[in-house]
């Protein structure tokens, strides 16, 4: 049916002026367009290329600081030997759980062997070998193996009946005491930190997801730095908000030096808007406005500016209303300039579809100020003069429609064009023979009608 109209079904291209991001790699390769040999496409010469600069905070949130020359370190940590137990690692804290019961077995099976043997219990003759006149302070003990099995039963409450203490030995009595308190104690600490670390929030960060790339490009028209949130599990972070931090070195006035200076960067802190609802991805907007430290960048600059932008989601989990937070970076590298992120919310017949495939896509846009916004607010330069006609057709708008089905060609493609008049009908007609220019043209004159771009599947 689009043939038919003189227009072809073909993969979206992002139209004229748009060109497509789709992976991480190809993000840096456009990020770096134009940068070949030391050379733009028009000849000149770049500025230099910006140092290599490590990462303050990786991708996956993870802080890539390290501590040397701390004094007293075991004992600072020994004195919180909670959350030390709790950071450590799962192999670690397994060791130290099978370690602290065996130590615990050994050491009272050792009292108790000593008991049994200055008592004068492992001499004694073996069951049915004859009668003794010595009561044992504990039955059946008659070596280490056997005392290490009565300490493992009495910690562990199991009490087979073959093996027990007697009141021939209160020393014996008030160990079997002491052990069943210090088995409490080890059970009680064992289990709250293994349940701690099963419960903590840190594992709720890994299905928050941050874009690969953030852009910089016109919205509302004024410059703003966006990146997108993302949240794959149905359950809800509630209270959740967001914040963003620049990193650079930075000199002061009396010549410090401060490797990591951290500027605030306001994502609409005043007006509430850093509270989002993440139900679906959202992308976050920071205006680069006076304010902002990004205020005196432009694209060029950002070649060679050598800053991490930190960006941080907070929010309870809605499970266990712990508070949890997810962090990622982004380089100056890593900042897409003039670019859009690509939608992933379709209307459908009875809900909303999220495609997490154009999760980190982006298309470039043309026609965006390569200048920063100093440089704009100093000019006075509109950069959206007026709103687009009718008529005008976005990227947004084609991804839509390319992926209709060929059922829904025919019917709501004789929607937007249906013949309300014959004197339009004729010149749909007419579209057959026409060139690309003469479409165009039509497009200009013809008043078309509103279409809701949406929906993704009634197109």
């Amino acid at each position: 049916m689009l043939a038919r109209h003189g227009w072809s079904r073909r993969q979206p291209s992002a139209g004229p002026g748009y060109s497509i991001v789709s992976t991480e790699e190809d993000g840096h390769k456009v990020s770096a367009l134009g940068s070949m040999n030391g050379h733009s496409r028009n000849g000149k010469g770049h500025a230099p290329r910006r140092k290599h600069r490590n990462r303050f905070v990786k991708k996956n949130g993870q802080c890539n600081v390290y501590f040397a020359n701390l004094s007293n370190k075991s004992q600072r940590y020994m004195a919180d030997i909670f959350t030390t137990c709790v950071d450590t690692r799962w192999r670690y804290m397994l060791m130290i759980f099978s370690a602290a019961f065996l130590v615990s077995w050994l050491f009272f099976g050792f009292l108790f062997w000593c008991i049994a043997f200055f008592h004068g219990d492992l001499n004694a003759p073996a069951v049915g070998g004859g009668p003794s006149l010595l009561k044992p302070c504990i039955m059946h003990v008659n070596s280490f193996l056997g005392a290490f099995l009565f300490s493992v039963e009495t910690q562990t409450t199991i009490g087979y009946g073959f093996r027990c203490v007697t009141e021939e030995c209160p020393l014996a009595i008030m160990a079997v005491v002491v052990q069943s308190i210090v088995g409490c104690v080890i059970d009680s600490f064992m289990i709250g930190t293994i349940m701690a670390k099963m419960a903590r929030p840190k594992k709720r960060a890994q299905t928050l997801l941050f874009s690969h790339h953030a852009v910089i490009s016109v919205r509302d028209g004024k410059l703003c730095l966006m990146w997108r949130v993302g949240n794959l599990r149905r359950s809800h972070i509630v209270e959740a908000h967001v914040r963003a931090q620049l990193i650079k070195p930075y000199m002061t006035e009396e010549g410090e030096y401060l490797p990591l200076d951290q500027r605030d960067l306001n994502v609409g802190y005043d007006v509430g808007l850093d509270r989002i609802f993440l139900v679906s991805p959202i992308i976050i907007v920071h205006e680069i406005d006076e304010e902002s430290p990004l205020y005196g960048i432009g694209k060029e600059e950002l070649e060679t500016e050598n800053f991490e932008i930190v960006v941080i989601l907070e929010g309870m989990v809605e499970a266990t209303a712990m508070t949890t937070q997810a962090r990622s970076s982004y380089l100056a590298s890593e900042i897409l300039w003039g670019h859009r992120f690509e939608p992933v919310v379709f209307e459908e017949k009875n809900h909303y579809k999220v495609d997490y495939s154009r999760f980190h896509k982006t298309y470039e846009v043309a026609g965006t100020p390569c200048c920063s916004a100093r440089e704009l607010q100093e000019s006075k330069m509109t950069i959206l003069p007026s709103p687009p006609p009718p008529s005008a057709f976005c990227y947004e708008n084609e991804l839509a429609l390319v992926s209709q089905d060929e059922d829904e060609d025919d019917d709501e493609v004789g929607v937007v064009l249906g013949g309300s008049s014959k004197e339009e009908g004729g010149v749909i007609q007419m579209m057959d023979f026409g060139s690309h220019l003469d479409l165009e043209r039509l497009q200009a004159t013809l008043p078309l009608d509103t279409i809701s771009y949406r929906r993704e599947s009634a197109i």
